[in-house]
């Protein structure tokens, strides 16, 4: 069976940018290089076939177009006679002032994306730009699918990342690389940047698939790189444990016809138990740690769900006092909207709609969790008017596929109940 160019590219595209940027030292010069790479193979794979390493031959028609764009321009800098060492084609000088600088960041750290996650959480950015150009240069994610992750416009995310990257080539960032005593300061934008990696191909922005099993593998090789460069961080930890327990969850979440399967009708036996057990033995090394995060305390969330034999043995109760700390370290709408269903589950649907009243309704108006969330505590508190036009919004809001026919069967079944009572 060929495999889709689609998918070729949510695989490959943060991969192969990753290491031109390494040896090209530009990022601009390195994204268009790719993308031009997989227009080339747009035209020829149909009729030459995919070749059988595809990553390869993007990273290494990418690196023949950029040497042929620095040779139009009549820059033989050190950017061309690094991109020249590719594949052993080595034409470089004795010296070579990029890859000596390259040198010390690849001592500390073999994966060119994870070393590119570093270099993209400059401290010339702020910290949102950091963790935007990250999911877009390494990700792969597209500009609304980063929008989605930090709730704000598109327009906003495409400005953000053309300052980042502008910021980056002003000041040179490139060329230099952090060092390892640098890199504990980088690291919670580069835990964000993976968690938000996981979190879309935990549920996809778009398409026709709930889940995209690429993003999540990744996103979990990454964590996992990082607790091996980083071992005594318990942040780092916490992330890895987070990302296990939930994907140990993933097969329950479609029904065979890839449907969506909500938490509390799922078939724990398809849990991945030894998955489980890994995360649980994680969570328990954070706790002895006695440092606790952001990360290490949605990871103790994710492992009480995962004691839970049956969704009516959740301890609701432990749930809401972690997210009740995690709140006072992480006061976000989205810490306060998951406390909020915690609420509406351990003391009623009435609890959790008045918890959801002290979010602010800018800062979730265009997020389609708050108001599927809302429209789910308004049908239980028997206010089915008004959680027929939340399921509606959430609907609107809605692009991936399976998520929306998933509303809309809430949404038949809220009417329903609407006619039941007339």
């Amino acid at each position: 069976m060929v495999e889709p160019l689609e998918d070729v590219f949510r695989r490959e595209f943060g991969r192969c940018t990753a290491t031109l940027i390494r040896v090209l030292g530009d990022v601009d010069l390195a994204e268009d290089a790719v993308a031009e790479a997989f227009a080339i193979a747009s035209k020829r794979w149909p009729t030459d076939g995919t070749p059988q390493n595809p990553g390869g031959w993007i990273t290494t028609t990418a690196r023949n177009r950029a040497l042929d764009r620095l040779r139009r321009e009549s820059k033989r800098t050190d950017r061309y006679i690094a991109a020249s060492r590719i594949d052993g084609n080595d034409v470089t000088p004795e010296h070579d002032p990029v890859r000596d600088d390259l040198d010390g960041l690849v001592e500390v750290i073999s994966d060119d994306q994870l070393r590119l996650m570093f270099l993209c959480c400059h401290p010339a950015l702020s910290a949102d730009s950091q963790v935007a150009l990250t999911l877009r240069l390494l990700g792969g994610l597209d500009v609304g699918e980063i929008a989605r992750a930090f709730i704000v416009p598109e327009p906003t995310i495409a400005q953000r990342i053309v300052r980042a990257k502008r910021k980056l080539r002003d000041n040179n960032a490139p060329y230099r690389i952090p060092r390892a005593a640098e890199l504990p300061d980088r690291l919670r934008f580069v835990l964000a940047a993976i968690s938000l990696i996981y979190t879309e191909g935990h549920t996809a922005t778009g398409g026709d698939d709930l889940t995209r099993s690429d993003l999540c593998a990744e996103a979990i090789r990454l964590a996992r790189l990082l607790v091996d460069l980083m071992p005594d961080e318990a942040e780092a930890t916490g992330l890895l444990a987070l990302l296990i327990l939930t994907d140990a969850r993933r097969a329950a979440r479609t029904a065979d016809d890839g449907s969506l399967v909500r938490l509390a009708d799922q078939n724990r036996s398809k849990w991945d138990r030894d998955l489980i057990a890994e995360g649980l033995d994680l969570v328990r090394a954070c706790l002895r740690r006695n440092q606790p995060g952001p990360f290490q305390i949605q990871a103790a969330i994710a492992a009480v769900h995962a004691d839970a034999q049956r969704y009516e043995d959740t301890d609701w109760g432990q749930i809401l006092a972690l997210y009740d700390h995690l709140h006072l370290l992480r006061p976000d709408s989205v810490t306060s909207l998951n406390r909020a269903v915690a609420i509406g589950e351990a003391s009623g649907p009435v609890a959790g709609l008045e918890a959801l009243r002290t979010i602010d309704p800018n800062r979730v108006e265009e997020y389609q969790p708050y108001h599927a969330a809302r429209a789910d505590l308004l049908v239980r508190s028997g206010r089915i008017e008004e959680s027929i036009e939340a399921y509606e919004r959430a609907i609107a809001l809605t692009e991936n596929q399976k998520e929306r026919q998933f509303l809309e069967r809430q949404l038949e079944t809220a009417r329903g109940d609407r006619s039941d009572d007339r």
